[in-house]
């Protein structure tokens, strides 16, 4: 073994790594919002997200990012811990798909994916095709790193020493601690298992025994990613990496335990299905161990969920919608996703949204009874809505300067504007507030017929909002007829209404004061109106 072995060995591994990194985070960024939709819909029940989980790890190529995604999911209630758990044990089979690649040889055609990659990354403008070029240059990178580390490892044959270290690996513990302790340095366990792969296609590791149990430690060693990234999320994101753990953990006993007494059965059976192919031997007992520990787990999915929580007891000290200066989806306490970010900003945009309608209704409510505590109440709400769009803007920012998939970046856009419409309905309503005190200083009354005509365009304005608000949240068009009607309807009442106000003014049926204060209130609304059409309006187009 040489000096140029060695600088070739750790020259392949880190392009194979940075090839795998790349890839995963290229087809996050190209597909990575249809993937989510599909997580989304699929996940009603375990047998849906196991088959979900597999294929979305499959495509992706990692199986920590499957994990990640699903924390988001139930960080932001769109699926509970049951479910994440029929998706976490299906990405536990996808992610045996690399070391399959890997074992067909496809190395040989690293070179032409590289050339077609760059061709594509040059010359294409198109954003989704030059993604796909990304992602085709990453995939000849990974198998760059394979083809040079294969000939690096061809090198160590010549040495005695290397020969010796891998002859005298014998003890099942210390190679299941092997791969352990080699998958958490590298944080993937299907960068580990290729390297075993080549190892024994070069003939270093002939004790197929003890390579099984190397591929159990890497197993073990993947949870480290996961638990690392929910070290600082909420406790259902630590009990969803928890999930991991406890699945490979049972499910290692398990194959260690049979493995001791009939393993040298299970080795032949395996290599016979490989027809004595080292390397396909490596990536079937890879994805055969993953296979049989979901078929004997799987149906045990439901305690393994309960075990969490022994595990991890407790609360999530819970964040109401109207709780001050504190964020409930987004923030240090959120493990960052960028295929799932659009979806947790929502649900704070949502509960922004809300928090402004309700502050409205306070508001127009205080007009009414003159209550100083609700006068109150509204500047203090005001505060945090104020919070809420500085630090929701600030993130959409930092979204736009993420990997996160093209389709969720083409609407960030939108999320600007919605997030100031909303902050704009604060303000209206922190006016009318303004002007429930000013009537109660200067004892300005209104008349029946104006607090009769501020009511029904409220109910018009209110039912405008909600349907805004909730199809701002579920990306659909369905309330689109009715925002449209009800905004004309809304504008219709606010020419009206002045209309009659002038009447009353000149009956002297209201004080000059009351009407400017009246008409003020009636313009203000007519525009919470339009930035609820706006709102609504949002999922029309991108950029909007």
């Amino acid at each position: 073994m040489t000096f140029a072995n060695i600088l070739s060995l750790c020259g392949g591994l880190g392009l194979f790594l940075f090839g795998m990194k790349q890839m995963s985070e290229s087809i996050e960024k190209a597909a990575g919002a249809k993937l989510r939709k599909i997580l989304e819909i699929f996940t009603t029940n375990r047998f849906a997200g196991l088959g979900v989980g597999m294929i979305f790890t499959a495509i992706v190529q990692s199986s920590s990012a499957c994990t990640v995604m699903v924390v988001s999911f139930v960080n932001s209630g769109l699926i509970n811990l049951y479910q994440a758990a029929g998706i976490i044990m299906g990405a536990n089979i996808g992610t045996t798909i690399t070391s399959q690649l890997v074992s067909f040889k496809l190395s040989d055609y690293a070179p032409i994916l590289l050339l077609i990659g760059a061709v594509i990354v040059m010359f294409v403008k198109k954003p989704f095709i030059n993604r796909i070029g990304q992602i085709i240059v990453a995939f000849g990178t990974l198998f760059l790193g394979i083809s040079l580390m294969s000939s690096a490892m061809g090198g160590l044959k010549e040495s005695e020493a290397v020969i010796n270290i891998f002859s005298s690996l014998s003890n099942p513990f210390l190679a299941l601690l092997l791969g352990f302790f080699i998958t958490g340095v590298v944080q993937s366990s299907s960068v580990t298992v290729s390297i075993v792969l080549l190892l024994a296609q070069q003939g270093l590791l002939e004790n197929f025994n003890i390579v099984i149990f190397i591929i159990l430690g890497c197993n073990m060693g993947a949870c480290v990613s996961a638990l690392l990234a929910s070290l600082s999320g909420m406790k259902d994101a630590k009990r969803a990496a928890m999930i991991h753990f406890l699945f490979n953990l049972f499910g290692t006993i398990l194959v260690f335990i049979v493995m001791l007494f009939v393993g040298d059965f299970i080795v032949q059976g395996i290599m016979a299905l490989s027809k004595g192919d080292y390397g396909r031997f490596v990536a079937n007992s890879h994805t055969i161990i993953k296979v049989v520990q979901v078929i004997v787990l799987f149906p045990f999915s439901n305690l393994l969920v309960k075990a969490t929580y022994i595990v991890i007891p407790g609360k999530d000290e819970k964040v109401g919608y109207n709780d001050e200066f504190k964020l409930q989806f987004i923030g240090n306490k959120v493990v960052f996703n960028p295929a799932t970010a659009v979806v947790e900003v929502t649900n704070e945009i949502e509960r922004m949204a809300n928090l402004a309608l309700d502050n409205l209704n306070r508001a127009m409510n205080a007009l009414v009874t003159l209550d100083p505590e609700e006068i109150e109440k509204v500047a203090e709400v005001e505060k945090n809505i104020n919070f809420l769009n500085k630090t929701i803007t600030d993130y959409l920012v930092k979204l736009t300067q993420s990997n996160i998939p093209i389709e969720d970046l083409q609407n960030i856009g939108a999320y600007f504007h919605v997030v100031n419409d909303i902050e704009r309905i604060g303000d209206h309503a922190t006016n009318i507030a303004e002007t429930a005190q000013m009537r109660k200083e200067k004892n300005i009354e209104f008349s029946k017929e104006a607090f009769d005509e501020m009511a029904q365009m409220m109910e018009a304005i209110n039912l405008n909002l909600q349907y805004a608000i909730e199809m701002f949240a579920s990306r659909k068009m369905e309330h689109m007829d009715q925002v449209r009607e009800t905004e004309d309807k809304i504008d219709n009442m606010e020419k009206e209404y002045q209309q009659t106000h002038v009447k009353r003014l000149t009956k002297n049926e209201c004080t000059a004061e009351a009407g400017m204060l009246y008409s003020d209130i009636l313009s203000g609304l007519e525009r919470v109106g339009d930035h609820a059409t706006n709102i609504a309006f949002s999922v029309l187009g991108k950029n909007s």
